[in-house]
């Protein structure tokens, strides 16, 4: 590692190094057929990984819903549950893999109902 290297990384923020971690621990499965968030298709089937950096219930409507935003490293999906208000081991921080179709909502990815799976810490 040269000096320019050492120099940039000692200029990386927190959040920078974390979706950095992120990024490498979404990549290093290879037979996992995980996408990045950027190339998601509208319509189209997609498994994402990352780790769910918020969760939100929108104010009390006639439907509950669960909207949790999962970081790839580099952009959100935000997964949708549709008559939940909680799931059991769905935190902020937590890493998973998740599948679903795509749509667009206000311009945001959006994955509603998805089949997910929890992936240890090691």
């Amino acid at each position: 590692m040269g000096l320019k290297e050492r120099i940039r990384d000692l200029a990386r923020t927190e959040s920078q190094l974390e979706a950095d971690e992120i990024r490498e621990r979404t990549l290093s499965d290879p037979g996992a057929a995980v996408a990045c968030a950027g190339e998601l298709v509208e319509r189209r089937p997609a498994m994402v990984a990352g780790c769910i950096r918020c969760i939100t219930t929108p104010p009390r409507q006639s439907v509950p819903v669960l909207v949790a935003e999962l970081f790839d490293g580099e952009r959100s999906v935000n997964l949708v549950w549709v008559g939940r208000r909680h799931i059991a081991g769905i935190d902020p921080g937590v890493f998973l893999t998740a599948q679903g179709r795509i749509a667009k909502v206000k311009g945001q990815p959006t994955i509603f109902n998805p089949t997910y799976q929890i992936v240890p810490t090691k």
